[in-house]
């Protein structure tokens, strides 16, 4: 039997960082739950079978019976806790992409385990990004065929019929050399990786601390604010087409020679 709980929902626009489906799982094979590699490879299994990319994965066997393990995915994370005296499994199943198809992994866990019945008991969209970062609300629980909130931002760009897209990207301990030359050539480097048309020649401006350079793109434009006082690149990008705002924080990244950045999407319309 499948089924599954849902609560109030928002139809508020919006994005999450990721989506969690707990499951619990009853009548069991109990002997499958004692066994520590048998579930890790049912696990592994199934997360692949989603679609998701297996990073790792450690399973524990508990003294007298049960176990506990989880699969790191690069999307996020498959974990369980099994009780073998009650043929139950309690798990949660996390990502923060679109390309794992939960519906798969429970239908391959059950098997796996020989579950005779099964329970969606939440979905929950984590995370959600506004226009002020992320929201402290509490989280959406949904029906399993419903999402008030996208997992990419192409899919909410594309299901709001966005005009553009713009990002703010604070990048710092910057390693960049305090001179206009080598943030001209980080500016191009950013700009290729990233797939934006430089169209004109940069503007560069000296600031008291530091250098301050606009620059218009095929379609939009780029602000670059380098601060030397506290070695910190601030970022802000407009484009008309789409572009991954994740993406080009960590092209920005490598091409400021910086060691950690903070980002602010907004979908404009």
């Amino acid at each position: 039997m499948k089924n599954s709980v849902s609560s109030c929902s928002s139809s508020r626009p919006g994005c999450a960082l990721g989506r969690q489906m707990t499951v619990e799982f009853y009548d069991c094979d109990a002997r499958i739950l004692t066994d520590a590699g048998q579930m890790e490879k049912i696990f592994t299994t199934s997360a692949r079978k989603a679609g998701a990319t297996v990073i790792s994965s450690h399973f524990h066997s508990f003294m007298p019976q049960g176990v506990s393990g989880v699969v790191v995915i690069s999307e996020s994370h498959f974990a369980v806790h099994a009780w073998p005296e009650h043929e139950y499994a309690a798990v949660d199943l996390f990502t923060c992409g679109e390309n794992v198809d939960f519906t798969c992994a429970v239908e391959s866990i059950a098997s796996g385990l020989g579950s005779e019945q099964w329970v969606i008991s939440s979905l929950i969209d984590r995370g959600i990004v506004g226009n002020n970062g992320v929201e402290r609300v509490v989280p959406i629980t949904e029906g399993r065929d419903h999402h008030s909130f996208q997992l990419s931002w192409k899919s909410r760009f594309e299901k709001t019929s966005a005009r553009a897209l713009s990002a703010a990207v604070d990048l710092y301990e910057s390693r960049l050399a305090a001179e206009e030359t080598a943030l001209k050539e980080s500016v191009c480097r950013f700009a290729e990786k990233s797939g934006f048309s430089l169209e004109g020649s940069a503007q560069v401006t000296v600031t008291e601390t530091g250098l301050k350079l606009a620059v218009s793109l095929v379609g939009g434009w780029l602000n670059i604010l380098w601060n030397k006082e506290n070695r910190s690149v601030h970022l802000d990008i407009f484009n008309e087409s789409f572009f991954d705002p994740r993406e080009a924080a960590e092209r920005a990244l490598e091409s400021f020679s910086c060691s950690f950045y903070r980002m602010q999407p907004h979908v404009r319309q």
